[in-house]
């Protein structure tokens, strides 16, 4: 029983992170550029309108509020934990320092589940968005190649979505900065999009829309708070990098917690703007948006923000595997998965047959997988991932004193304990099969780990 519990050694962790294995190439800029590329997606041009139509009403202002405070608490446990121990994989290297090998590896198999998942998700919708905006040119692709078997449309492979994780896999396996200058680049015209939006749509603002502000009540307010908290989700993908970041002690925990705020900004403002441009009743459709702009005849403007949907998603697309390949990289260099996924290429200073390997897999099931039914698994993998980084800051606390880093999460424990009920809340409001599919993955995790793992995990020696 004391192997699986286990733990791995802070100054060993810390030691690794000094390594010159990945390149030490990224700056705050690049941190919070990353956040945002993989928290902005299409949740601002389609969550913002769906939520205040059928939850929130204008209120929504308030939802995105309180979700974006119970984001918070869980991103300062990561700040802190990324100052203080600047180590690849994110929550899985901090379970492993503190709560010990079995919970490790588990939160790591889950996150894997989800980065995949996400991965090929955010693809489908990347199709669905391209479609829609080369359509606009009088381009029509055949059904039989945009969308996947089972979806109801005739589909044998959704050729798009695969196209464009096989094309940023390309991107993320040449090396992190020219992964880096494309992200900031793609970042830098979705954030220049919403800003027009936002400087365009509150000419045409009626205050007479945001009445009444509360039209569900404070029930609408606190359903529409759990349904736009994932559309934060993201955020977190910065925790993976901090052995490719300068003086990450330092930049951590100004990249986790400014592009946080960044991102809970913009989505207060367009949610203010579009729902004083139209009534909200009139919001409850795939591009509301689009439709705002379009009702006060700016047609040209409703086609950039398209244009600026689709560069949006290539950036989620690209955060998610890049986040993926340095959670498995630090799995394999702890024994915990085959060798081969911590090989790091000399010429690129990536693990270029761990990138590789994720963006197939996440093609073909992206390009041959219905995902309505997986889609839940995504949210309940962070949910899980944030219940034990909430624990975990606890136990770093009373374990290691000593170990400081340049953030500290204030009022611990009760911070900590309030962030990791509010996580455990919004898991229980999932949907039961959700629940039943979670257990499953866990069950094929725990069965690989006494297979696999624990035998070659390197605290075996």
């Amino acid at each position: 029983m004391s192997q699986l519990f286990r733990r791995k050694s802070v100054n060993v962790m810390i030691s690794q992170s000094q390594n010159k294995t990945l390149s030490r190439s990224m700056g705050i800029m690049d941190l919070i550029f990353l956040g945002v590329g993989c928290v902005i997606g299409t949740g601002i041009f389609v969550v913002t309108g769906v939520v205040a139509a059928e939850s929130a009403g204008p209120a929504i202002i308030l939802s995105f509020v309180l979700a974006g405070i119970a984001c918070a608490l869980a991103a300062f446990c990561y700040a802190e934990f990324s100052s203080a121990v600047p180590l690849s994989g994110s929550v899985y290297t901090y379970t492993y320092a503190t709560l010990g090998e079995l919970f490790a590896f588990l939160i790591g198999w889950d996150l894997m589940m989800e980065y995949v998942l996400a991965i090929a998700a955010v693809a489908t919708g990347w199709s669905a968005y391209f479609q829609s905006l080369i359509a606009g040119f009088n381009i029509n692709l055949p059904a039989s190649i945009t969308s996947a078997p089972g979806t109801g449309k005739g589909g044998l492979v959704d050729l798009p979505a695969m196209l464009i994780i096989l094309a940023i896999t390309a991107l993320v396996s040449k090396g992190v900065k020219e992964s880096i200058k494309f992200n900031n680049i793609m970042v830098f015209v979705k954030l220049a999009v919403i800003i027009l939006f936002i400087i365009v749509g509150v000419w045409y603002v009626k205050p007479d829309n945001w009445t009444p502000f509360m039209p569900f009540g404070f029930n609408g307010v606190i359903t529409g708070a759990a349904t736009v908290f994932f559309a934060y989700i993201g955020f977190d993908v910065i925790a993976t990098a901090s052995e490719e970041v300068k003086n990450p002690g330092k930049t951590m925990p100004i990249g986790i917690i400014g592009s946080l705020a960044i991102c809970t900004v913009l989505y207060i403002a367009v949610s203010a703007v579009l729902t004083g441009m139209i009534p909200f009743t009139q919001l409850g459709v795939g591009a509301p948006v689009s439709l705002a702009l379009e009702s006060v005849g700016q047609d040209a403007i409703a086609g950039i923000i398209s244009i600026g949907a689709v560069m949006g998603i290539t950036t989620v697309i690209l955060a998610l595997i890049y986040a993926q390949v340095r959670l498995s990289y630090a799995m394999s260099r702890d024994g915990l998965l085959p060798k081969m996924l911590s090989s790091v290429n000399n010429k690129t200073k990536t693990p270029f047959k761990n990138t590789w390997l994720t963006g197939i897999i996440a093609a073909c099931i992206a390009g041959f997988v219905n995902l309505s039914t997986l889609a839940h698994l995504v949210n309940m993998g962070t949910l899980a991932a944030f219940t034990l980084i909430s624990i975990a800051i606890i136990v770093l606390r009373k374990k290691f004193p000593e170990l400081k880093g340049s953030f500290r999460v204030p009022f611990v424990p009760v911070l900590p304990i309030i962030s990791a009920l509010l996580c455990i809340g919004l898991a229980i409001s999932l949907p039961g099969i959700t629940w039943i599919a979670f257990v499953i993955w866990l069950a094929v995790g725990t069965v690989i780990y006494f297979v696999f793992s624990r035998k070659n995990s390197k605290l075996n020696n």
